[in-house]
């Protein structure tokens, strides 16, 4: 079961000690790592979650899969959620981490959607904009694409959405015309 709170919390501490310690980029580098592994392998996380395993299992386990790949500090961290029987949340933590990392860091994600692939150049110039008209710092671009728009993008930035595709264009008017607007009315 989904716990933000408690995520926030584990992750707040990993930060603070990674920060204390010196260590803040190579235990940001281990949670994207983790949360690579916890994406693309479903076994990985009912591991985790699993409540037949026993702690020290889980620990020798997990220590199999990240030695050589993670620090010492995260190392310590993955044995600690397991010795509290926090593991099951160890992805949400994660999630948690990278966003308060971002925060620390002052980095904004920007979400573009757009119905084909755009250049480097596109994208630089997008971000250039972004950062004129936001006032943001440092821009992380995430890109995707979606046939369905027909053409155009659309442009999200925290809870802000710019909606400038042909699909959105084409229901405004579907709508215009559902209403009649253009047909002028007697009544």
């Amino acid at each position: 079961m989904p716990n933000p709170r408690l995520a926030a919390r584990y992750a707040k501490s990993l930060i603070d000690l990674s920060i204390e310690k010196g260590q803040l980029e190579k235990v940001y580098a281990d949670m994207l790592w983790l949360q690579e592994i916890c994406r693309t392998n479903r076994d990985f996380v009912n591991l985790l979650r699993s409540p037949i395993i026993k702690p020290d299992k889980k620990i020798k386990i997990l220590e199999a899969i990240t030695s050589g790949n993670i620090n010492e500090i995260t190392a310590a961290f993955n044995r600690l959620l397991i010795k509290k029987t926090r593991e099951s949340n160890l992805p949400e933590i994660i999630i948690a981490f990278i966003r308060k990392y971002k925060e620390h860091k002052n980095i904004h994600s920007v979400k573009l959607t757009t119905a084909v692939p755009i250049s480097d150049a596109v994208k630089n110039e997008i971000i250039a904009q972004v950062k004129k008209t936001a006032g943001f710092e440092n821009i992380e671009l995430e890109t995707k694409i979606d046939v369905e728009l027909i053409g155009g993008f659309v442009l999200q930035t925290g809870d802000q959405l710019v909606d400038a595709t042909i699909a959105y264009d084409l229901k405004n008017i579907a709508k215009q015309f559902e209403s009649n607007d253009f047909i002028y009315r007697i009544r």
